[in-house]
């Protein structure tokens, strides 16, 4: 099934890298673990995710250029253990989240068996520049002579 562009609008120009990272964040998205993503203030995130069972040495977080990925991997347990019933997800899992330029990642902790990862917002400082309009010659390009 195909779907019509997301930034397919002329008025969107040079968007077409955000569609792509749209794209693969779709293709790696299951439901494990599950998460949460709350606004703590203005300018402040926290995505939490259930990790029961993983210890902090089980837990990977890095910043992949604009991505967050967060990986868990838990070690094999000991032979001797014999389950009845095996209820708690164990198995690997890689969960990344696409990040907004300028977003900085001040923080994890592992509490309860949620895993908390905090996120700063700056302010952008607001930027105006005025272009000026030349005659009937167009003004020269980096490179141009």
């Amino acid at each position: 099934m195909s779907r019509s562009p997301v930034f397919g609008s002329p008025l969107f120009l040079g968007f077409d890298h955000l569609e792509q990272m749209l794209d693969r964040v779709q293709k790696t998205a299951d439901g494990y673990p599950p998460y949460n993503i709350e606004q703590t203030a203005a300018n402040r995130l926290r995505i939490t995710l259930a990790v029961a069972g993983f210890a902090m040495d089980d837990l990977q977080i890095t910043q992949e250029d604009n991505q967050l990925v967060i990986r868990g991997r838990q070690k094999e347990d000991a032979e001797d253990r014999i389950f009845l019933h095996r209820g708690i997800a164990g198995r690997q899992f890689q969960r990344a989240f696409v990040i907004a330029e300028g977003i900085e990642i001040e923080g994890a902790w592992l509490d309860n068996g949620l895993l908390h990862v905090e996120l700063r917002r700056p302010q952008p400082e607001v930027r105006v520049r005025t272009i000026q309009i030349n005659g009937k010659t167009r003004p020269l390009v980096d490179g141009e002579a």
